[in-house]
């Protein structure tokens, strides 16, 4: 019976030589991306930004006379929408930090008064 669980084992088919170029198609684009992206390169970018923000000063809206709020007009608070709230989950994911027990004390601090909605 052994020798039939053996036997059963899936068996993955080989790459045709048309996914394998396109593979390395693939391969070589993303190679070729990532050799662009240069310390020199993310300098140029910035400052292209900085421009960009200078030229649409005009179009800036003075934050000093406009209320911003996270709240409706009952004062609740506005909620996390789903996207948000999976790109938080894949950082934290991504970025697992070992923690102290007093890291985690404050850690579920925050994540109450983030989730919790206000108490009258």
């Amino acid at each position: 019976m052994v020798s039939l669980d053996k036997d059963k084992k899936i068996r993955i088919a080989e790459e045709s030589l048309k996914t394998r170029k396109a593979r390395e198609k693939l391969k070589k684009k993303l190679e070729a991306f990532d050799r662009k992206i240069t310390p020199q390169a993310l300098e140029k970018k910035a400052i292209e930004i900085q421009r960009w923000i200078a030229r649409h000063a005009s179009n800036r809206v003075v934050l000093k006379s406009k209320s911003i709020s996270l709240f409706d007009e009952n004062q609740n608070a506005a909620g996390l929408s789903q996207r948000i709230s999976l790109l938080a989950d894949q950082i934290k994911s991504e970025f697992q930090l070992p923690m102290s027990g007093e890291d985690h004390l404050k850690m579920s601090k925050l994540k109450l008064l983030i989730t919790n909605e206000p108490k009258e």
